[in-house]
C-alpha cells in the first residue's frame, strides 16, 4: 500500500459530522464494519463508517453509484459478515474505498447531482445495531510488548523476567474464538479454579482478579494453503484491517492454571472487539519504524527480519483506556483515563506476528483474528493491564471518585480507544471498545 489521494487531509465530506474535530470517523478513515437496522427484520451487512453515520454499500450499489474494479468487492458487501471481502485481499479493499472516497468528499458528482442519495444510502450510528465484523473461525493471541512481558514476568521471576525465547520467538497462545463479542456486551465474571493458599486445596470461586488488557486486533485477508509459509516481505498482503481489542482476563485462576501449558480458562470467558475494522490502507501515514532492539538483543532469525518491516512495519496508533464505575454513572460523570500507551513500543511488528503463525505451514483464513498482546509502555500510566498498573495489587489505583482499584469490580465498564495522529495528515480514530462487568452468576 502506499499513500495515494484518499488520504489527502485538505479532503472534506459532505457529511457534515465526519468533519467535526475529533471525529473518528473523517473521510480519510472509511473502515468496514457489519450492521441492520434496530428493530428492522432485514439482514445484516457491510457498511462503512462516515462521521456519526453508515454507508450501506449494498445501497450504493442499487443505487448504480459503484461500478468499475470495485463492484466486485462491493457485491461481496451484501454478506453478513466481512469475511468474503477480506478473502479478495487489499488491492480489492482499496478500489472499494476509492470509490466511497470520491462519493462521499465534497464535490462529488454522484451528490451534487441528487443530493436525496444522502437519504438513501446513510443510515445514523443510532439507528444501527453492530454486529461481529467478521466470521472468526480462529482466535491467537501474542505477547508482542516487552514491557509486558517484563512487568509480568517481574513479578513472578524478580531475577529473570524475561525467558530466554522472547527475544527470539513472537510468543502466543490458541485462544477461542466462540467468546469474541462485539463492543458493548456485558461480560459476566467468571468462575473458576482458585488456590489462595498453597497448603489449602484449590476452590472452585468467582474470580477476585478480573482484568483488561489492552490490544490491538489483527484481522486476516487472504490465507495461505495448509503446509506453506507466510514470508515476512509477502505478510502484510495477508492483513485485512485491525480494531481494539480488551483480552479479559482472570489473574487468579490464570495464576494456577497456566503452568505447564498456559492461558486457558483464565481468558476464554470472553474477549471483547470493536466493531469497526480500520484498512491497512487508511493506516499507511502512520506508519513507524519497528521497535529499535537495544544492544545486546539478538537481531530477529532470518524468516522474521525484513529490512523494510524494521524500517516502517511499526504503526503509531495511540491506545487508552477507561474506567467507569457504577458511582461514575450515578454521579453521570465521565470515565476516567487509567491508561494511554503507544503501538510504536510493541517488540514484534504485524508483519512478523503473521509470519511467524504461519511459519510451521499452519493455514490462516480469511476472518482470522490475532491479539497483538497487551500494548504497554515503560511508564506507569502507560501500562495496558490492571495487573501491571496497580503492580498486583500492591498499589491500589485511585479513581476521581474517590473509589480504589486493584482489579475490576462489578459494574465497573471498561472503555477503549485508539487513534491516530501525524503532522500533515487528518487524525483517525478506532470508534468504543466497551464491555461492562455483571455479577457472577
Amino acid at each position: 500500500m502506499a499513500i495515494n489521494e484518499t488520504h489527502r487531509a485538505d479532503l472534506t465530506s459532505w457529511v457534515e459530522s465526519a468533519q467535526t474535530p475529533g471525529s473518528d470517523f473523517p473521510i480519510q478513515n472509511l473502515p468496514f464494519g457489519i450492521f441492520k437496522r434496530a428493530g428492522r427484520a432485514e439482514t445484516a451487512r457491510v457498511g462503512a463508517a462516515i462521521g456519526d453515520h453508515i454507508v450501506d454499500i449494498s445501497a450504493c450499489v442499487d443505487e448504480g453509484l459503484i461500478t468499475g474494479a470495485a463492484a466486485v468487492p462491493a457485491e461481496r458487501c451484501r454478506a453478513p459478515t466481512l469475511n468474503d471481502l477480506m478473502e479478495l485481499g487489499g488491492d480489492a479493499a482499496s478500489s472499494l474505498r476509492r470509490v466511497l472516497s470520491d462519493l462521499l468528499r465534497v464535490g462529488s458528482l454522484a451528490y451534487r447531482n441528487d443530493p436525496g442519495i444522502s437519504r438513501r444510502v446513510l443510515v445514523p450510528m443510532y439507528e444501527a445495531e453492530m454486529r461481529l465484523p467478521a466470521h472468526i473461525g480462529d482466535y491467537s493471541d501474542f505477547y508482542a510488548s516487552i514491557d509486558h512481558a517484563r512487568n509480568v514476568g517481574s513479578m513472578l521471576r524478580p531475577d529473570n523476567p524475561l525467558l530466554p525465547n522472547y527475544r527470539y520467538v513472537p510468543v502466543g497462545y490458541h485462544g477461542r474464538a466462540s467468546s469474541i463479542v462485539p463492543s458493548g456486551t456485558h461480560v459476566r465474571r467468571p468462575t473458576g479454579q482458585i488456590r489462595e493458599d498453597p497448603d489449602e486445596p484449590p476452590t472452585f470461586v468467582p474470580t477476585k482478579r478480573l482484568d483488561y488488557e489492552m490490544e490491538l486486533g489483527i484481522f486476516i485477508g487472504p490465507g495461505n494453503a495448509q503446509g506453506s509459509a507466510i514470508p515476512i516481505l509477502n505478510a502484510d498482503r495477508h492483513v485485512f484491517g485491525v480494531c481494539l481489542l480488551n483480552d479479559w482476563s482472570a489473574r487468579d485462576v490464570q495464576a494456577w492454571e497456566y503452568q505447564p501449558l498456559g492461558p486457558f480458562l483464565a481468558k476464554s470467558f470472553a474477549t471483547t472487539i470493536s466493531p469497526w475494522v480500520i484498512t491497512l490502507e487508511a493506516l499507511e501515514p502512520y506508519r513507524a519504524p519497528a521497535y529499535v532492539r537495544p544492544d545486546g538483543d539478538p537481531a530477529p532469525l532470518p524468516h522474521l527480519l525484513w529490512e523494510s518491516d524494521q524500517r516502517r512495519g511499526g504503526f503509531d496508533i495511540t491506545l487508552e483506556v477507561y474506567v467507569r464505575t457504577t458511582a461514575m454513572r450515578q454521579r453521570r460523570q465521565d470515565p476516567a483515563l487509567v491508561s494511554r500507551g503507544h503501538f510504536t513500543t510493541m517488540y514484534w511488528t504485524v508483519a512478523q506476528l503473521v509470519a511467524h503463525h504461519a511459519s510451521n505451514g499452519c493455514n490462516l483464513r480469511a476472518g482470522d483474528l490475532l491479539g497483538s498482546g497487551t500494548v504497554s509502555g515503560p511508564e506507569k500510566e502507560s501500562r495496558g493491564s490492571l495487573i501491571e498498573r496497580t503492580w498486583r495489587g500492591r498499589e491500589p489505583l485511585r479513581l476521581p471518585t474517590g473509589e480504589m482499584r486493584t482489579f475490576l469490580e462489578d459494574g465497573d465498564e471498561v472503555i477503549m480507544h485508539g487513534y491516530c495522529e501525524r503532522s500533515g495528515f487528518a487524525r483517525i480514530g478506532f470508534g468504543e471498545c466497551s464491555g461492562m462487568i455483571i455479577p457472577a452468576l
